[in-house]
C-alpha cells in the first residue's frame, strides 16, 4: 500500500478499471452511490432523487436527475485480507452524451451493464451492449430494480439472452421473492441464501436456501453448470462425472471464459433496496480483468507509422488522455496509463504537437474532489495537471520513445443552433467561454456562419444544446441568445469515380510533383461514415511515409466540405496508385495530389445532400399507441414494428430528426403522461427538394 492508502502501482493484479454502463433510469448512479459507500468511499448514501450524489455532481445532473458527464472514482475493496483498487467511471445514460460513455469504454477493462426489472432492454442498453463490444470489453450484467411492481428476472434474463446473441448469458444468482416481496438473493456459486440486514443493508447475512426456492435454486444452479461446462473441459468433466465442483475452481473457469467474452455472468438485486450490491463488487473483483489480463495495446511510431505493441512491462510511460475538465488556467485531465511510470515534476511528449510538457500534479480521482499523488504505475487511471495544448484522444508519453495509442472515434454532431451575446461587450467572452466548452466536449462543436456571421454551436441532440445553453448561463454568467434547432446535413457523392490528382509546383527554387489515383465509392449506411483503404500494387517499391501520408490526407480531406458546404459521409476511398520521383516528391506533395483528386472528383461527379434520421423506441399503453403512430407517419417515419410487452406496447420506428424537434413535449400530451421515449442516431438518408423547402422555410425564423 502507498502512502495515499492505494495499493502499489505494480500490484496490477489486483485493479480493476470498470464503467457502468445502461440506459437512463436504470440505476446506474444508484448503483455507483451504493458502491461507493460499502468500500467506505462515503459515510452517507448518495440519493438521486434527493440530489446529494457524489458521482453527478453537476447542478444540471442534480436538477434532473440524470448523469450528464462521465464521473471517476477510485476506491478500495477489501475482502479475506486481499485488497483490491477499483477505478470506477459512472457513465450518462441518455443518448445525447454517448460521448462519455465511448471514451470510458475506451480506456476500462471490464463493465457492468445495468438492466432496469421493470423495462428491461431498452434503446440505450443495446447500444452501449454495441459499444463495449467494439472494444471487446468483458461485462457482468446487473438485473436491478426487482423491487417494483412489475418488475420479473426471468422475462429481462429471457430478453436479454434473446437481443444478445454469440455469447453465453448465465445467471450466477437468482432472486428470492420480486417487487414488495424480494428479500435477498441465492448465490448459485455457494449455493447459500444471501440477506442483506440492517437499515444501510450492510450486515451480509449467509443461511441456508429457504426450502420454497430449493428446487428452482437447483434447476438454475444445474443449467449455471451446463453452461459453463460447454466451454471449459475442467467444469465439464465434473459435471458429466457428477463430482463435486469446488468453489474455487469454478470460480477460476468463470473468470477465464468472462476476459475471453464467452461468458458474461448475471446478477440481481435492487440497489434503491441495498440488496445485491455487495455481490456485484465480489464479482467485480472475481471476474472482470486486471490490467495484466490485456498486458499489451497497440500503437504506431509518429514518424514512420510502423505498428508496434505497448506492454505493462515496458520502462517508458505511455498514457492516453481520455477526458478534460477545461478552465481558464489548468486544465484537468484524466489519464489512462498503460506503462512505465510517472511522478510529477516528469517530463513527457504530446506526439501530436511534438511539444514536451511537465506534470505539475498527479491526482486520484473521486468525481468533482481530487488526492495528490506523488507517483502511478500502468493500468492506472489518473488526474492530471500541466500539461497545455492536450486534448482528449491525445498520448502523453516519454520523451525517448514516441508512440501514439489508438484515437478515440466520437459520432458527428447531428443537429446545431445559432448563438450570439445579448450584450456586444460580452462577445470575446462567450467565444473563449464556447471553445471552452468544446475543448470538454468532443462531439460539441463550433462554427461561423458564414452569411450571418453568428455562432453556431453543432451537438448530438436538443437536450445536449441545452444543457450546454444552461451552463453558458448558470455556470459562466453570460446571457445569450439562441435560434431554433437546425439539423446538421451531410453530403455523400452521386456516383462511383476513379480519377488522378496531379500536383507538380515550384517553390522557391525547388520542384514538387506527385500523381495519385484514387476511387471513391458512394457506401450508403457504412458503418464508419469514411473508409480508406490502400489498393497500390507496387506498393513495396514505395516509401511508406508516401502511402501514410495519401491514407491521412484522402481520410482528412472526406470529411470536409462538399458542393453544398456539408461534410461528406458514406463514401469509401481507396488509393490505387502514387506516381513519383525521388527528388521531386515529399509527403507533402502526395497530399497535395490527393487533395487535388478529391476537389476533381467532388466537383465533376457531384454530391447528394443528406439528412440525419434517429431510431425511435416507444413504450406506451395500448390505449395511446394509434395516436403516437399516427402522430409519426405524419413526420415521415417509417415504422418498424410494434409489439405487446406485458401491459403496454412497444413501437419501433426510423424518422427525420428535423420531425423530432419538440417530440418531449408532444408525448405527454398524446399520451396522458404515461409513454416514455427513446431516440438515438442511425444515420442519414436523401432528403427530397420538397422536403428540403419546407425544413428551410420552417428554420428561417432565426434568433
Amino acid at each position: 500500500m502507498s502512502n495515499n492508502g492505494d495499493i502499489s502501482p505494480d500490484a496490477l493484479d489486483s485493479i480493476r478499471n470498470i464503467s457502468i454502463i445502461a440506459h437512463i433510469d436504470a440505476g446506474k448512479t444508484t448503483v455507483t452511490e451504493r458502491i461507493l459507500y460499502y468500500s467506505g468511499k462515503t459515510h452517507r448514501i448518495g440519493e438521486v432523487d434527493s440530489g446529494n450524489t457524489v458521482m453527478d455532481y453537476l447542478d444540471e445532473e442534480r436538477t434532473r436527475g440524470i448523469t450528464i458527464v462521465a464521473a471517476a472514482a477510485s476506491l478500495n475493496w477489501e475482502r479475506c485480507g486481499n485488497t483490491n483498487l477499483i477505478h470506477l467511471i459512472d457513465t450518462p445514460g441518455h443518448i445525447d452524451f454517448t460521448a462519455e460513455v465511448e471514451r470510458s469504454l475506451r480506456v476500462i477493462d471490464g463493465a457492468v451493464v445495468i438492466f432496469s426489472g421493470v423495462e428491461g432492454v431498452e434503446a440505450q442498453s443495446e447500444k452501449v451492449w454495441r459499444q463495449s463490444n467494439k472494444y471487446n470489453v468483458p461485462k457482468i450484467a446487473f438485473i436491478n430494480k426487482l423491487d417494483r411492481s412489475g418488475a420479473s428476472f426471468k422475462r429481462v434474463l429471457a430478453e436479454i439472452k434473446t437481443r444478445f446473441t454469440g455469447v453465453s448469458i448465465t445467471p450466477l444468482e437468482m432472486p428470492m421473492g420480486s417487487e414488495s416481496e424480494l428479500r435477498g438473493v441465492i448465490d448459485l456459486v455457494k449455493m447459500k441464501a444471501v440477506f442483506f440486514e440492517g437499515e444501510d443493508g450492510s450486515n451480509i447475512v449467509l443461511k441456508d436456501i429457504p426450502d420454497e426456492f430449493k428446487d428452482e435454486s437447483k434447476t438454475a444452479r444445474d443449467e449455471m453448470l451446463s453452461a459453463i461446462a460447454d466451454y471449459s473441459d475442467a467444469i465439464a468433466e465434473h459435471y458429466l462425472s457428477e463430482k463435486e465442483i469446488p468453489e474455487e475452481m469454478l470460480k477460476c473457469e468463470i473468470r477465464k471464459l468472462v476476459i475471453s467474452n464467452k461468458l458474461i455472468p448475471v446478477l440481481t438485486g435492487s440497489a434503491k433496496k441495498n440488496i445485491g450490491i455487495h455481490p456485484l463488487i465480489d464479482a467485480i473483483c472475481d471476474y472482470l480483468p486486471s490490467p495484466n489480463d490485456r498486458y499489451s495495446y497497440p500503437g504506431i511510431t509518429p514518424k514512420t507509422g510502423q505498428h508496434i505493441e505497448i506492454k505493462n512491462t515496458d520502462q517508458a510511460f505511455c498514457g492516453l488522455v481520455f477526458k478534460l475538465i477545461a478552465s481558464g488556467s489548468a486544465d484537468l485531465l484524466y489519464v489512462r496509463t498503460y506503462s512505465g511510470k510517472l511522478k510529477f515534476n516528469d517530463t513527457l511528449l504530446n506526439p501530436r504537437t511534438g511539444e514536451k510538457v511537465k506534470i505539475k500534479r498527479l491526482l486520484r480521482l473521486y468525481a468533482k474532489n481530487v488526492e495528490s499523488v506523488d507517483e502511478v504505475g500502468p493500468g492506472d487511471i489518473i488526474g492530471l495537471i500541466g500539461p497545455s495544448d492536450t486534448f482528449t484522444g491525445d498520448t502523453i508519453c516519454a520523451v525517448n520513445r514516441p508512440v501514439l495509442l489508438e484515437k478515440i472515434v466520437f459520432p458527428e454532431p447531428v443537429i446545431s443552433i445559432a448563438v450570439e451575446p445579448k450584450s456586444t461587450k460580452d462577445k470575446d467572452r462567450l467565444n473563449m467561454t464556447l471553445d471552452l466548452l468544446c475543448r470538454e466536449d468532443p462531439t460539441l462543436t463550433i462554427r461561423k456562419n458564414d452569411a450571418t456571421g453568428q455562432n453556431l454551436i453543432s451537438g448530438m441532440g436538443e437536450l445536449h444544446l441545452e444543457i450546454n445553453c444552461h451552463r453558458l448561463k448558470n455556470d459562466f454568467h453570460l446571457e445569450a441568445r439562441f435560434g431554433r434547432p437546425q439539423v446538421a446535413f451531410r453530403e455523400t457523392l452521386k456516383s462511383e469515380t476513379e480519377i488522378t490528382g496531379i500536383f507538380n509546383r515550384t517553390i522557391g527554387e525547388k520542384e514538387f510533383y506527385a500523381e495519385v489515383k484514387i476511387k471513391l465509392t458512394p457506401a450508403p449506411r457504412l458503418e464508419k461514415g469514411i473508409e480508406v483503404l490502400e489498393k497500390i500494387k507496387n506498393r513495396n517499391s514505395l516509401p511508406n511515409s508516401w502511402i501514410a501520408s495519401a491514407l491521412e490526407t484522402l481520410d482528412n480531406g472526406l470529411r470536409t466540405g462538399g458542393n453544398w458546404g456539408y461534410p461528406l459521409i458514406y463514401i469509401r476511398g481507396e488509393i490505387l496508385e502514387i506516381k513519383g520521383l525521388p527528388d521531386k516528391t515529399i509527403e507533402s506533395s502526395v497530399a497535395g495530389a490527393v487533395l487535388d483528386g478529391l476537389q476533381q472528383a467532388i466537383r465533376k461527379t457531384g454530391t447528394t445532400l443528406l439528412e440525419p434520421i434517429v431510431k425511435v423506441d416507444i413504450l406506451s399503453p395500448e390505449a395511446n399507441i394509434g395516436e403516437i403512430n399516427g402522430y409519426l407517419q405524419a413526420r415521415r417515419a417509417v415504422i418498424h414494428k410494434i409489439e405487446s410487452l406485458p401491459d403496454i406496447k412497444h413501437l419501433s420506428a426510423e424518422v427525420p430528426l428535423s420531425e423530432m424537434f419538440g417530440f418531449s413535449k408532444a408525448l405527454p400530451k398524446l399520451s396522458g403522461g404515461r409513454a416514455a421515449f427513446s431516440m438515438e442516431p442511425c444515420g442519414y438518408q436523401e432528403i427530397s427538394a420538397q422536403d428540403l423547402d419546407r425544413m428551410i422555410t420552417a428554420q428561417s425564423s432565426g434568433i
